[in-house]
């Protein structure tokens, strides 16, 4: 039985289509040495290409073989013809193998060549036997190393393009040698602010006060807002301020007349906190249009300290929020930007304070900004890794902040939509809110 010329076929490998077989002329490079029933020739231009063995074909070196055998018992070595010496029967077993090589490298030039690992137009009658089962089972593995082999290829390409073998990327490598950093503890230390959110998680408290509401506390910390800015101070001053008021607030009763004082001593104390050069008493007298004298500050300060027991290291969602911006990569400025905008928003809104841990808010603003900034995925498998939350866990949160950011131009209470209006902080403010979140909330 003749082996038969299967035509091109393509073949998927690893999930792409890998063309099984190609003309000769169209060769350009040796080809891989890695199936173990293939011969190799020498073409007419020099270029080393492969020819299929057949197992009719095999059989039949092997008969003329044995047939040679038999008759150079029978024979001498050396027979004279016509005067000359013709080559005994290995000789004539040689020009059998070389004819019949030149008579499939003529079928070669008129049809494409084939690799036939294992032949499918076999007898039905030919049995199975324990060699035919076994080169099967190599035939099988064949296959198995060659889509490994595949697969390594493609892992190298990918890594020569630049392209990163794992979906999650380790943001803290660039940090090694940075000291300040911390990138050896860093992992351990977010670990340690998520256990212990809630010991400064804010619940709610209105209900414990008397004489002020939601809307005297917004309008208490969009004043604070434009306090921090005035006096230049950091994000973090901001974020542990708001902390304290609200944390004071849920343990103390407090008149509206001092809900002012109540925020200036709680600035005082998170500048004392996080600044190098902390605003003087007098500054926040004078700011407060001396509503207050300097006595009363420091008492209020004083009285703030005793009820939360100095308990000042709080995870506050700017905590997280630096964390989770560089893991939204590349780091870009105008998403940080966003990222702020909406967290301040969210600040001022007193159910979401309430309703949110600092994490989720962090993470739901980073959230809501690559919606906003229309970023491709909307919530990578980096942002997952870091963040600890999946894309549905956030999306309630983040509508929102979108909701916030879609009234903040209408609304009365600007600080937030000012300060990052300006050239500043990118004008994030004036770009369009996330349409794909701005939906009503269920």
């Amino acid at each position: 039985m003749a082996s038969r010329a299967v035509p091109v076929q393509e073949q998927p490998i690893n999930g792409e289509k890998k063309q099984k077989n190609v003309g000769a002329e169209g060769r350009n490079r040796r080809v891989l040495q890695d199936i173990g029933n293939l011969v190799a020739k020498q073409a007419n231009h020099g270029v080393n290409v492969t020819k299929p063995v057949t197992r009719n074909f095999r059989a039949q070196l092997l008969a003329n073989a044995q047939k040679a055998a038999a008759e150079k018992n029978k024979k001498p070595n050396i027979e004279v013809e016509n005067g000359a010496a013709v080559a005994t029967d290995r000789v004539n077993v040689g020009k059998l193998i070389a004819a019949t090589n030149l008579e499939h490298s003529k079928k070669a030039k008129e049809e494409p060549e084939v690799i036939i690992i294992s032949s499918d137009d076999e007898s039905e009658e030919e049995k199975e036997s324990p060699a035919v089962k076994g080169r099967k089972a190599r035939d099988m593995s064949v296959r198995k190393n060659a889509k490994a082999f595949s697969s390594a290829l493609s892992a190298r390409s990918q890594a020569a393009c630049g392209v990163p073998r794992y979906s999650v990327v380790n943001i803290d490598e660039a940090d090694l040698d940075n000291e300040l950093a911390a990138a050896e503890y860093i992992d351990d230390m977010y670990k340690f602010f998520k256990e212990t959110e809630g010991d400064g998680r804010v619940h709610d408290y209105m209900s414990s006060q008397p004489d002020i509401n939601v809307k005297m506390r917004s309008i208490l910390v969009d004043w604070l807002i434009e306090v921090h800015r005035k006096f230049e101070l950091s994000p973090e001053t901001l974020y542990l301020t708001l902390n304290i008021v609200d944390r004071f607030l849920s343990v103390k009763a407090v008149p509206r007349r001092e809900l002012q004082l109540v925020g200036i001593s709680s600035m005082l104390i998170a500048s004392k906190y996080e600044e190098i050069w902390a605003p003087e008493v007098n500054d926040f007298v004078c700011i407060s249009d001396n509503a207050y004298v300097s006595e009363q500050v420091l008492m209020m300060e004083k009285m703030i300290l005793r009820k939360l027991e100095w308990y000042l290291t709080v995870p506050t969602p700017y905590v997280f929020l630096v964390r989770y911006i560089k893991s939204s990569i590349p780091f870009e400025k105008e998403m940080e930007n966003m990222v702020f905008f909406l967290a301040e928003l969210a600040l001022m809104d007193y159910p979401t304070v309430i309703m949110y841990c600092p994490s989720l808010i962090a993470a739901s603003a980073v959230y809501a900004a690559r919606c906003t900034l229309k970023k491709s995925p909307l919530w990578t498998k980096t942002l997952k890794h870091y963040t600890g939350y999946s894309e549905e866990q956030l999306r309630d949160c983040a509508k929102i902040m979108v909701n916030l950011h879609s009234e903040s131009p209408e609304s009365k209470l600007r600080a937030v939509y000012k300060k990052f209006s300006s050239s500043d902080h990118g004008a994030v403010a004036l770009l369009t809110p996330a349409k794909n979140l701005s939906a009503p909330l269920s």
